[in-house]
């Protein structure tokens, strides 16, 4: 099991220097099919420390449980850098839907925004598991071959919107820092103003395309 978080004397939602995360733990989050897991170590990359992840045919993620209540703004930002993407990942399709590195946002239920229909789902699904459930989830992407900018539903789950920050081959290797208006993002790609974020995972995943990739996570900041 691999513990990220240490003692960090500032609001529990910032999340600075992800060898020194903010009030908790992030823990390994796997999927009960999926039987081969991304490998995730703490490495010092150009003088600081990073998470490097190394995915195979593999899939998990890792994650910290949260609780921040969106106000008129709040910004995410992070650096990643990625080995390669994936020859036949497609972000469109269950068979192609791997990424090198992606930032996972997962945001209550809310009960007030879902339909008769999603509202059983949920409790249905709830009555299964001791954790509460996502009710719906942000995935921010290093596609293969979808636009940068471009929101799409995320083939699994018509809850997930995956948004692609980087794309193709022309930045690998290269340490990238993105900067994003979570309030903004969520009202594109839902409709409505975003629930409590209660998670924040990292995850490098090749179970669906069979290929492989490296990944490394710097920085991770949550602020107004």
């Amino acid at each position: 099991m691999l513990s990220l978080a240490k003692s960090y004397a500032q609001s529990p939602q910032v999340f600075s220097e992800i060898d020194n995360l903010s009030n908790g733990t992030w823990m390994p989050l796997t999927f009960k099919n999926i039987s081969k897991h991304t490998d995730y170590q703490l490495v010092v990359e150009e003088g600081r420390t990073v998470v490097h992840a190394s995915t195979e045919n593999s899939a998990s993620l890792l994650v910290t449980k949260t609780n921040v209540k969106p106000d008129e703004r709040l910004k995410l930002d992070w650096c990643w850098k990625v080995s390669n993407v994936f020859e036949s990942g497609d972000a469109l399709s269950k068979s192609g839907d791997d990424y090198p590195a992606r930032i996972y946002i997962a945001f209550a239920f809310d009960a007030k925004s879902a339909t008769f229909m999603e509202k059983l789902k949920y409790n249905a699904a709830n009555t299964f598991t001791e954790d509460t459930l996502p009710g719906s989830a942000l995935n921010y992407i290093w596609a293969n071959k979808l636009p940068v900018g471009q929101i799409v539903t995320n083939p699994y789950s018509e809850q997930t919107k995956m948004i692609a920050v980087q794309s193709g081959k022309a930045k690998l290797g290269q340490w990238e820092c993105n900067s994003r208006d979570l309030i903004s993002d969520y009202k594109i790609a839902f409709g409505h103003s975003p629930p409590p974020i209660i998670a924040i995972g990292i995850m490098s995943d090749s179970d669906n395309t069979g290929e492989s990739a490296e990944a490394w996570y710097g920085d991770i900041r949550i602020e107004d």
